[in-house]
């Protein structure tokens, strides 16, 4: 489209472009708004390139530090577990030979009498004995303990556990 200037007898080709340079408004202010959203981007993102940073260089100390203490520890815990395991099988252990010594005391008061009437009776029958002049009954026969455990067997004085909480560092306990 070609506009005519009155005062110009000629069409003026580039009208289109002038109006439009005229109802454009000046591009130095919306110009300074985007350059200063810009810089605030740019300094956004480099705190969150600081603080990226930060986060990796902690995680690498903290896998380069910590991370071998948390393995020492398990390998501990882990060791403590076995002890554990160790004790809890020699208390059972213990347990089934109490009930075993406790079986047997309870079969030989039975057999020879509660402890009370065994005073009794061997206290009469020492009296009446020296009265009478009987011989005495034959002598029972003597007791024999079982034999059951060594605590050695599951506590052995050379292990490293052992010499670590000794009271005396010369002795094994």
């Amino acid at each position: 489209m070609q506009l005519v200037d009155e005062d110009r007898p000629e069409p003026v080709p580039s009208g289109a472009r002038e109006l439009a340079l005229f109802l454009t408004p000046e591009p130095g202010a919306e110009a300074r708004e985007v350059e200063a959203a810009i810089e605030g981007m740019l300094l956004l993102l480099e705190e969150f390139c600081s603080l990226t940073d930060m986060i990796r260089s902690d995680t690498s100390r903290i896998l380069e530090e910590n991370i071998p203490l948390l393995k020492a520890k398990v390998t501990e815990v882990r060791g403590i577990y076995a002890r554990v395991d160790r004790l809890e099988a020699f208390v059972k252990m213990v347990g089934h030979h109490a009930a075993f010594l406790e079986a047997r005391v309870l079969q030989a008061e039975r057999d020879r009498g509660a402890f009370p009437q065994a005073l009794r009776r061997w206290l009469g029958s020492a009296l009446l004995s020296s009265f009478r002049n009987k011989p005495s009954a034959p002598a029972p026969e003597a007791f024999e303990l079982p034999t059951l455990y060594r605590t050695e067997d599951y506590f052995p004085a050379d292990a490293p556990e052992a010499r670590r909480h000794s009271p005396c560092p010369h002795r094994p306990l």
